[in-house]
């Protein structure tokens, strides 16, 4: 049997660099640019989608990522890998829902009712709320335009103040209003989409539109078709990886990772630690290496998240001080592929660095260049990450 092809440290760095758009050259123009080749961005903390994509735009922003998210509507919010809210480009949103997101919203559905009846509240109950939801949403279209906030809709719809009983006979057992519960549910299946929010692009007080007509449940040969779709798109921008890796990254068992990898002709290749990875067939050719490039990326950036086996571009060591108690990964520095430390804004508006490894003089003066850069990004906006890490706390201190 001849011997796998390999990819060492040095091409996973180099992709990583060209097709995250983060080596010299690769800037985009426009938001859709840069989410597109993202696949998705993580948008549960809302200033990580525009920092996300100002890192990447050749003219560092948040208007077009605006334009993109609330005025063309080329980029939208939507529930996805792991029942994560991403921010993904328009023409990905069937793909994702019928590979991934309908059957979460499924599962999802079967939990509130689940908890709704154990709270007294029945299915004709829910379906009741649900409806006028819709309902007042519709009314609303033309006095509001822009959408209502879950409090507007509140106010609307008494059912929504009500609390049900979550996890009951539990150690986390615990009151939550109904609204909380149901207007998830209503996003991730689509009947409604959120729009602009109230306040600055950092706010998560969104306003929701009514949605599109809810797809039907995806047969099984539509999901197999999309799960390919979206491990095809994933590998052309993540490849190459280990099979735990898209696991990870989608939230899928096992073996629809392993069908979507057959069905893409995803290629074996050997990767420095010794693991298998994947990557399209037509994408062995070995890359040059990028100029010299630096990084501020923000806390859940896909490219810090990308992977489940991080070792190639983050020191093991470091890792206490760069992630929260889940594992989410918070403000990066990034040189030349690698995480070298990270990053906060102080309240005063300065963004400040702490480099966890000395990457050299030349590294120092383009990490420093790039602090100043998003800075100026920030203007009078001030970023603190939901999801808080030991160095971003220290910093700010």
């Amino acid at each position: 049997m001849p011997a796998r092809p390999a990819l060492d440290d040095d091409q996973r760095r180099a992709r990583l660099a060209r097709r995250h758009r983060l080596a010299p050259g690769t800037a985009a123009d426009r938001a859709e640019q840069v989410v597109g080749d993202l696949v998705a961005v993580h948008a549960t903390d809302p200033a990580t989608v525009f920092l996300a994509v100002a890192a990447r735009l050749a003219v560092p922003g948040t208007a077009d990522t605006e334009r993109a998210l609330y005025t063309d509507a080329t980029v939208l919010r939507r529930h996805g890998m792991r029942k994560t809210l991403f921010a993904v480009p328009a023409d990905l949103a069937p793909v994702l829902y019928a590979s991934t997101t309908a059957k979460a919203a499924t599962a999802e559905r079967t939990r509130l009712l689940k908890d709704f009846a154990a709270s007294g509240r029945d299915a004709d109950w829910t379906a009741a709320a649900q409806s006028a939801v819709l309902d007042a949403l519709d009314a609303a279209r033309t006095t509001s335009p822009d959408g209502l906030t879950g409090s507007q809709l509140s106010e609307l719809v008494p059912q929504l103040r009500e609390t049900v009983d979550y996890g009951v006979g539990t150690s986390y057992q615990a009151a939550q209003p109904v609204g909380m519960r149901l207007l998830r549910l209503l996003g991730m299946e689509g009947a409604m989409v959120r729009r602009r929010p109230v306040g600055g692009w950092t706010s998560s007080r969104h306003r929701w539109v009514p949605g599109p007509p809810v797809p039907a449940a995806p047969t099984a040969a539509e999901r197999k078709s999309a799960q390919a779709e979206l491990a095809r798109r994933w590998l052309a921008s993540y490849g190459p990886a280990t099979e735990d890796d898209l696991v990870w990254w989608t939230g899928w068992g096992i073996r629809e990772v392993r069908t979507a990898l057959a069905e893409c002709a995803a290629v074996e290749v050997a990767l420095a630690d010794g693991a298998t990875g994947f990557v399209l067939p037509d994408d062995l050719a070995p890359l040059p290496a990028p100029e010299p490039w630096a990084a501020l990326l923000p806390a859940l950036d896909p490219t810090t998240m990308g992977w489940k086996h991080r070792d190639w571009y983050l020191d093991p060591g470091h890792r206490p001080e760069l992630a929260d108690r889940s594992g989410n990964l918070g403000p990066t520095v990034w040189w030349n592929g690698r995480i070298v430390g990270g990053w906060a804004q102080r309240p005063d508006g300065e963004v400040v660095f702490d480099l966890l490894t000395d990457p050299g003089p030349e590294a120092r003066t383009a990490v420093t260049a790039k602090a100043a850069d998003l800075r100026a990004t920030l203007a009078d906006t001030r970023i603190t990450p939901r999801f808080r890490t030991p160095l971003e706390r220290r910093l700010t201190a």
